[in-house]
């Protein structure tokens, strides 16, 4: 897992060592410039030849400064370089001022801004107008980017786009465009290419930020990682505050979490998921939920459903055991058995009296020891219809709302993360299931394309099917009922709630990257062998 910063934590990562002496603010601007040239060439190699024609936009601030040492370092490579800046240079910041005048000291011209001219033969763009310090809408006046990057990029005319630490216009700890409510807003430059200085931000990852950064490569520019106690502010409770996402280099952690199979155990050993399912021709969340805690490892599985409904399961079910329960002291007979170790209530159950009432059983209403239990979609619809089994919930419960169902439990939440992003730092995916976790006292799981997963204390972690990790075949039905049963059956085996949601969550993409497009829910528990295959599990 790597940690992912915020604007404010990069900020006083470098500050920190600007203020040590171990480093100049002209030394990372340096060295930042010369990142991302190395990134344009790794990416395209074949703009290391020849005379390409580039275009930089600079900006007011440092990162416009970075734009100016691209410009000089690509200049000195023999490319035809062009710089426009927005803003005025005298007001510069002192490192963006020198290497503005290092450019001019060239023979070079910088142009205004609002004199560039889209055209057809840019092999590439620079945006180095606004990068993580953006604290407001882009201006009206910088339409422009967003149509000199469609006229270069490869989307149209075989050029490229390069961000230099952000598409100006996003707020990096949101990834949301600033657009300060006004319609039409100013669109940010969608990238090629985005170059992120010493670790990612947050809002590479959320809502429209991988859909403008194109793809990201993050360059070391001699920061030290960890913050020391002059950072504290930025972490206000230490590592609980971190942000970290899931994406290839989570290997080892997945390998570490799933390696719990030894000899000589026996099918107890690996805990046994009971899956509550609905009632006859309702079926099917249910059974896709206990085919995933199956497959994942959970050592037995038992789905319960109304008796009427045995026959169908019994029809599409083997190694899956059933069991009728007709009400809820039959649930509450079935939960004496101190070999369930994980609930999964919610998939296909109903919303009816009768199911609200097995829902508090399975919490622990009238004294029962809870279990860790998943509660999943209309189980998520009971909890927000009434207060009381809400208040029931304990830290062995992970919620796993969509958007729709994170409304109806957190309204008020939910309406302040679709507000209007007005500045930066606008409220985030991440803030919301924060608060969402601690109001409810478990883990969220707060699902989409950019999955974020919180616990109480404020510990975070965003899996982002997206860049090399995008399986847009996950958006099909049951998808959701599946990743509810993966992280019962990790809950089974004895994962910590919050560790169970985020290993099951990585997986569910694994699984939709290694099945490919044409994927449905039913595929995804029966692509698991071979994903733990190709783990070394």
């Amino acid at each position: 897992m790597t940690e992912v910063l915020t604007s404010a934590q990069m900020r006083a990562i470098e500050q920190a060592a600007i203020d040590s002496g171990a480093v100049t603010g002209l030394d990372l601007m340096e060295r930042a410039g010369q990142g991302v040239v190395a990134a344009i060439l790794a990416e395209w190699p074949e703009l290391a030849t020849g005379t390409p024609r580039a275009v930089v936009l600079c900006g007011p601030g440092n990162n416009g400064g970075d734009g100016f040492v691209v410009a000089r370092l690509l200049r000195e490579r023999g490319w035809e370089v062009e710089v426009f800046l927005y803003g005025d240079a005298a007001k510069l910041p002192p490192d963006a001022r020198v290497n503005y005048e290092r450019w001019c000291g060239m023979g070079e011209s910088v142009t205004a801004l609002d004199q560039v001219r889209p055209r057809p033969d840019y092999q590439l763009v620079v945006d180095a107008v606004f990068g993580t310090g953006l604290a407001r809408p882009l201006p009206a006046e910088l339409a422009i980017l967003a149509e000199v990057a469609a006229e270069c990029s490869v989307r149209g005319r075989g050029g490229r786009v390069v961000a230099v630490d952000a598409p100006s216009g996003i707020c990096m700890d949101s990834g949301k465009v600033l657009d300060g409510g006004l319609i039409p807003r100013v669109e940010p430059a969608y990238a090629d290419l985005t170059v992120s200085f010493h670790a990612p931000k947050i809002g590479h990852f959320l809502n429209d930020g991988p859909l403008f950064s194109g793809k990201i490569c993050t360059v070391d520019i001699g920061l030290v990682t960890c913050p020391d106690e002059p950072l504290s502010e930025y972490w206000p409770s230490g590592v609980a505050r971190s942000v970290g996402v899931y994406g290839p280099d989570s290997l080892v952690r997945a390998k570490r979490d799933l390696r719990k199979w030894r000899p000589g155990e026996h099918k107890f050993d690996h805990g046994h998921v009971l899956v509550l399912a609905g009632p006859p021709c309702h079926g099917g969340a249910g059974r896709l939920a206990a085919r995933g805690a199956l497959r994942i490892g959970a050592g037995l599985v038992t789905l319960a459903a109304l008796p009427e409904a045995i026959p169908e399961n019994a029809a599409r079910l083997d190694a899956i055991m059933l069991r009728p329960v007709n009400d809820a002291p039959a649930l509450a007979g079935l939960l004496a058995d101190p070999r369930i170790t994980a609930l999964c209530l919610g998939p296909g159950l109903g919303t009816d009296l009768a199911q609200r009432d097995l829902l508090a059983v399975s919490l622990g209403q009238g004294g029962r020891k809870p279990r860790t239990t998943v509660l999943d979609a209309d189980a998520l619809t009971l909890l927000a219809q009434h207060p009381d089994l809400f208040a029931a919930l304990h830290a062995r419960c992970v919620l796993t709302p969509h958007g729709g169902e994170f409304a109806r439990l957190f309204p008020d939440i939910a309406e302040r993360l679709a507000a209007p992003a007005i500045m930066s730092p606008a409220y985030s995916k991440v803030d919301a299931a924060r608060e969402a976790a601690a109001r409810a006292g478990c883990v969220v799981l707060f699902k989409g394309p950019d999955t974020v997963i919180a616990t109480p204390d404020g510990r975070a972690a965003i899996h982002a099917a997206a860049y090399d990790r995008a399986a847009p075949w996950l958006a099909t039905a049951g998808s959701g009922d599946v990743l509810a049963g993966f992280i019962a059956g990790l809950l089974a085996r004895g994962l910590a709630p919050f560790d169970a949601a985020c290993t099951a969550a990585w997986l569910h993409v694994e699984c939709a990257r290694s099945f490919g497009p044409g994927l449905i829910a039913e595929d995804l528990p029966e692509e698991l062998p071979k994903v733990f295959r190709a783990l070394g599990c």
